[in-house]
């Protein structure tokens, strides 16, 4: 690093290396691995290179880790035959194999639920001939692609994410986290541009959400009332970084009130600067927010630690440099948030919360592009 006071916090990093209690698990710090997608498990099975990566992560004191969206036992749920799954038996063996080497190194993980819906093409692997599927069969950019999803189709979806929170509890995961963002299934449904359905899963913001509810029930009935449940959320899609759910405090509000009755512990709030008012007339970001609203501990995320967002890093090719961090230590002494998902930093380096809590900032590799084309 050319400059060590670029990147020297202000003020004092301890914050980020208080317990917080997550669940019915205490957290040995406030740093959460953000969910990134690697495309390192051939068949859908996580190997021990995917075990030895997240136990890498675990022993550079990493407080909390959330893995890499996971597939949900559906045809049309993913879109990348190297993606994992969690279902197939050999998959949920290799499952079982990170959880362990992950608590064996005194960490703690919770399974992220995903299918992509209409963000998988005709044709896409590993089931080619099954055809995307969306709550009106609308593409993220609004083209007409299939049929709306019937309502077998729904509750054929919904059981299978049961299934999977199920699986993740019989494994020894420390809870899940259902992907309700950027654009994906749940997301599509709570989208007005990509729902317009015109049943009990269509209609007002409040209406949209009935797909997310019947989903976020569905898990909790099949984990218990004590086991955690994380939701991802964002504003903006794949494709459409400017889209918006909600634009006042207000729609937020209302958006958020039927999550939290069916069974929300956590709200995980991915922007693509975490630092960015969500609003006019108030610095809050959109973990601010939603935390207020909810009344849930909320996870912030979003070029943590870096000089540039994640669209200029990885298709702009520029290399990123680790940055002050102080304003992130101040909003989270404040409360604004209560954890911090680092998503390239640590794909670069592992031992990034170390070399924070060391105050070795100097010795923080950078992140590149580069970086994608391995498990370090």
């Amino acid at each position: 690093m050319e400059n060590n006071k670029e990147i020297q916090p202000a003020g004092s990093v301890e914050s980020l290396f208080q317990p917080f209690r997550f669940g019915n698990v205490t957290l040995s710090n406030r740093i959460v691995m953000a969910p990134m997608t690697r495309s390192f498990s051939p068949g859908g099975i996580p190997g021990q290179n995917v075990a030895d990566y997240y136990r890498r992560r675990a022993e550079n004191d990493v407080g909390l880790i959330v893995t890499e969206g996971t597939f949900i036992n559906h045809p049309a749920a993913g879109n990348d035959p190297n993606v994992p799954n969690i279902h197939d038996e050999d998959a949920l063996n290799g499952w079982t194999k990170v959880v362990d080497e992950v608590h064996g190194a005194g960490g703690r993980i919770i399974l992220q639920l995903w299918h992509v819906g209409m963000q998988r093409n005709v044709g896409d692997q590993p089931n080619p001939h099954v055809p995307p599927i969306g709550p009106s069969g609308l593409a993220v950019s609004g083209v007409k692609v299939t049929g709306p999803m019937t309502k077998s189709e729904i509750h054929t979806v919904i059981e299978a994410y049961a299934q999977a929170a199920f699986n993740a509890k019989r494994l020894g995961f420390d809870g899940i986290e259902i992907h309700g963002g950027h654009g994906y299934l749940i997301d599509q449904f709570f989208w007005k541009k990509t729902n317009q359905r015109t049943d009990d899963y269509g209609g007002n913001l409040v209406d949209r959400t009935r797909f997310a509810v019947e989903v976020i029930e569905a898990c909790r009935r099949a984990v218990g009332t004590d086991f955690p449940i994380s939701f991802r959320l964002s504003q903006w899609k794949q494709g459409d970084y400017t889209a918006k759910l909600v634009e006042t405090p207000e729609q937020l509000a209302d958006f958020l009130t039927p999550l939290v009755k069916a069974g929300v512990d956590f709200f995980h709030c991915s922007a693509r600067r975490f630092w960015e008012p969500e609003f006019e007339h108030s610095s809050l970001t959109l973990a601010g927010w939603v935390k207020k609203l909810s009344g849930k501990p909320t996870i912030t995320v979003g070029s943590i630690g870096l000089d540039q967002d994640l669209i200029s890093s990885l298709f702009q090719g520029k290399e990123t440099k680790n940055t002050n961090i102080q304003n992130l230590i101040t909003r989270l002494e404040k409360g604004e948030f209560d954890l911090v998902a680092v998503g390239r930093a640590l794909l670069a380096d592992p031992a990034w919360p170390v070399k924070m809590r060391d105050k070795r900032m100097n010795e923080i590799l950078p992140f590149s592009r580069e970086v994608l084309k391995t498990l370090v």
